[in-house]
């Protein structure tokens, strides 16, 4: 049986290591079609996507929220799923100490990207809606220095908050979570995932709103983000970057009108 075992999380492991690895490629290949570099710098292709005003008979992809939903769950899966290594460790230590199963493993990865996947349809409604009022452009980039400069300030205030506390508690150690919470079974697992997903959401979603501050194709953006949510996360140090990141982001909204102005 073990000589079995071995094979199966092998598999498992490389395919998902390969979901996250092909999620990177396609954003990749999206900011590639829309003539964007790395910092999320348009070209002249995406400097004519951000002089469109979504308000005129078009139907471009960008301003459906068909197109944009998909984005987003993709993006989600990118960023995010790096992010879960620990967390299946964790369940990983059940399956030797505890009863938990392979099953489990993998409905604890679905229930997660629901929870995801879910947020990516709320902020792509939410995109939309920024783009037919002007707020944002085509490339999801604000059309307001001070917009920019309002989110940096929330996003790094939330870091001090005690909803980020709590959910940055649960999402800091998993293993604490899965006690209290223990299911066993493929259900079982996609009920812990989708619970750690939900409070996943409410510790993250702050840097998926910053993607409106440099263009939501900014890879740069994506690969920092995902970098910091990964450190967040990590037994050893998660607990001492969370708020030194929320002052360096309000320094940076408070900033950032005033390098404007250079």
């Amino acid at each position: 049986m073990h000589s079995l075992n071995m094979p199966i999380r092998s598999i498992l492991w490389l395919a998902f290591f390969a979901a996250i690895l092909g999620s990177w490629w396609m954003m990749f290949m999206m900011s590639m079609s829309m003539d964007l570099d790395i910092l999320g710098r348009p070209g002249a292709m995406g400097q004519a996507m951000r002089a469109m005003d979504p308000r005129m008979p078009m139907d471009m992809p960008m301003a459906r929220f068909g197109p944009v939903f998909a984005m987003w769950a993709i993006m989600m899966a990118a960023m995010m799923l790096p992010t879960m290594v620990p967390t299946l460790r964790s369940y990983e230590d059940l399956i030797n100490n505890a009863n938990g199963s392979r099953a489990g493993w993998i409905g604890v990865i679905l229930g997660y990207s629901i929870a995801w996947v879910g947020f990516a349809a709320l902020i792509a409604a939410v995109q939309i809606t920024l783009l037919f009022a002007g707020i944002i452009d085509m490339l999801g980039i604000a059309t307001s220095i001070w917009l920019s400069a309002a989110l940096l300030i929330v996003v790094g205030a939330f870091q001090f908050t005690r909803i980020k506390e709590v959910c940055h508690g649960v999402c800091h150690s998993p293993m604490m979570y899965f006690v209290g919470h223990w299911k066993t079974g493929f259900s079982g697992g996609l009920r812990m995932g989708l619970g750690l997903g939900v409070f996943c959401v409410g510790c993250c979603w702050g840097f998926m709103a910053l993607g409106f501050v440099g263009g939501v194709m900014s890879l740069a953006w994506m690969g920092l983000a995902t970098l910091f949510m990964v450190l967040e996360k990590l037994p050893s140090i998660g607990h001492y970057v969370t708020r030194p990141m929320g002052g360096l982001l309000i320094a940076a909204g408070v900033l950032l009108p005033l390098w404007s102005l250079v």
